[in-house]
């Protein structure tokens, strides 16, 4: 038997989540020490992994197949293709520095009382339980998109919600304009929302995946995907536009898309900065990723059926949170709209049906998450000198802070998708693959550039530029420690949005075996003969 990669690389991060947490209390900084290093180890996993894959070979690779449940079907199957590849790399690539940046974000306030309300309160924190659940959360990304059998991922899943819920509610941001008592009640209330909104999406899935049980016979993606293919297996038209509606419901929820994508805004806020990061360029790509893997792959018909209705959700969803990042007061806040916003080009790309789009989708995923990570976390470090949210509090950084303003610029342009910068060419692509099958959705969707072209320079001009507050006037430009966290990501931002070539190569071989599953084609552009 060859060496179970895919397992190890999940199965790393769990293992070492589980030691972080047997650390002894008085030993928060060999925790702290641990956690990095088995994060550093998984990346090197997910490298290997990369590495080994061939973007000219099968579309699953790395298989891994054994029994687990034979009465119900379940079987342990894990698979990687060039969509899922890149994003376990992402994954493992952002994870040491959410640990770096988290540093001393889960340093106890006051030591001695450990009681639960105290915990609640927020003066008594677990180091070693926040550096677990970070590693929890990061081995069950990694096994959701691996995982090829459709309960397994329903597992995971629904267990991520798990560790994410103590990481909002338990460890939220102390840099809170009510004062900490407001601050735990708003912390409780994001992370029971984040809960709640992301359970009711799980259940409707889980009656889904009753239905494809009962419709299929097994939970084998790679099996019924076969049998779809070469029609041994028909789904009633209705039958399997319900089914579709269950898994899209969920996913929309977690992507999240408009009207389901009310919670992020609070669990962003509410949460520390790295934590916030894990959130929107971790946890919420296992969303959009799902609609690709399972959406496209199980249910071509109704996908197809779905499109127009999808398309004026993600439409809403670029507008509606642009527009509401441009008002906001909360520099978090804000970040959390736009990523609303940047959500909504992804399921624009997955559902304009064409290989420009999806491609353009995938690799926003991931520039998406370095962008977001690059901009959230000198964000983070800003606001943990000021101990202030509110843009209203800063002015004139750059003066004081050259190197911090310089990081929070670049990252701002990233995401206003700069051409030379890595999101650039994936909302690009996104736009050309959707103004070729839909030219009117396409120039609405235009609208949205605009829109982060106004948040995000304005963003900087209150907070960077003007007179230097008295506030701000002694302010540390970044450390060392917070160097070592945003330059590998702004270094990859300018390589990526130079050279995206060695993503483009892994993703498209993927995305023309999910079209060939819809049985689309990209549309042919007209042209008038020469006369």
């Amino acid at each position: 038997m060859s060496f179970p990669l895919l397992t190890a690389t999940a199965a790393l991060p769990a293992l070492g989540a589980i030691a972080t947490a047997a650390v002894p209390a008085a030993r928060r900084t060999a925790a702290k020490w641990l956690a990095l290093l088995v994060s550093l180890a998984t990346l090197v996993l997910a490298a290997v992994v990369l590495v080994r894959f061939d973007p000219g070979g099968d579309r699953y690779q790395l298989t891994e197949s054994r029994a687990w449940i034979k009465d119900f079907g379940v079987r342990y199957e894990l698979g990687v293709d060039g969509i899922a590849v890149v994003l376990i790399a992402l994954t493992a690539l952002l994870i040491p520095f959410v640990i770096l940046a988290g540093w001393h974000d889960a340093d106890p306030l006051e030591t001695g009382d450990a009681s639960l309300s105290s915990f609640a309160a927020g003066r008594w924190r677990p180091t070693q339980g926040f550096f677990a659940l970070i590693l929890a959360v990061e081995a069950m990304v990694i096994i959701s998109f691996e995982a090829t059998d459709v309960f397994l991922f329903y597992i995971f899943f629904e267990a991520m919600l798990i560790p994410m819920y103590f990481l909002i509610g338990g460890f939220g941001d102390r840099a809170h304009e009510h004062g900490e008592e407001t601050a735990s009640t708003q912390r409780s209330y994001a992370a029971v929302k984040f809960l709640l909104y992301n359970l009711v999406g799980g259940l409707i899935m889980l009656a889904a995946v009753i239905g494809l049980y009962v419709v299929a016979g097994n939970f084998s993606l790679t099996q019924i995907a076969a049998a779809r293919a070469d029609g041994s297996l028909h789904m009633a038209t209705n039958t399997e536009r319900w089914l579709f509606l269950g898994f899209f419901f969920a996913f929309a929820v977690k992507a999240p898309l408009w009207p389901l994508h009310t919670w992020l805004p609070n669990a962003m806020g509410e949460a520390t900065t790295p934590v916030a990061v894990l959130i929107t360029a971790v946890v919420d790509k296992v969303g959009t990723f799902a609609m690709l893997r399972f959406c496209l792959q199980l249910f071509p018909e109704a996908s197809k059926w779905a499109t127009p209705v999808i398309l004026v959700l993600a439409l809403i969803s670029i507008i509606y949170g642009a527009l509401l990042a441009v008002g906001q007061r909360d520099i978090k806040r804000l970040v959390a709209y736009a990523s609303i916003s940047h959500f909504g080009f992804i399921v624009l790309g997955i559902f304009a049906m064409t290989s420009q789009g999806q491609s353009g989708a995938t690799l926003y995923m991931v520039n998406h998450g370095i962008s977001t990570a690059a901009l959230m976390l000198v964000a983070g470090f800003l606001i943990s000198r000021r101990g202030s949210r509110l843009i209203a509090d800063y002015g004139g950084v750059q003066k004081v802070a050259p190197v911090l303003a310089g990081t929070f610029l670049i990252g701002g342009l990233a995401t206003l998708s700069l051409p030379g910068l890595a999101p650039f060419v994936s909302e690009f692509l996104v736009l050309v693959g959707t103004f070729a099958r839909y030219p009117v959705v396409g120039i609405i969707a235009t609208f949205g550039i605009v829109l982060a072209a106004l948040y995000t320079l304005v963003l900087y001009q209150r907070t960077m530029t003007g007179p230097v507050k008295a506030e701000v006037a002694e302010m540390p430009d970044l450390r060392l420690r917070e160097l070592v966290v945003v330059t590998p990501l702004i270094v990859l931002l300018i390589f990526l949005g130079v050279y995206p070539k060695p993503l483009t190569d892994i993703v498209n071989p993927a995305v023309k075996q999910t079209m060939s599953d819809v049985q689309k084609k990209d549309p042919q552009p007209e042209v008038e003969a020469a006369k």
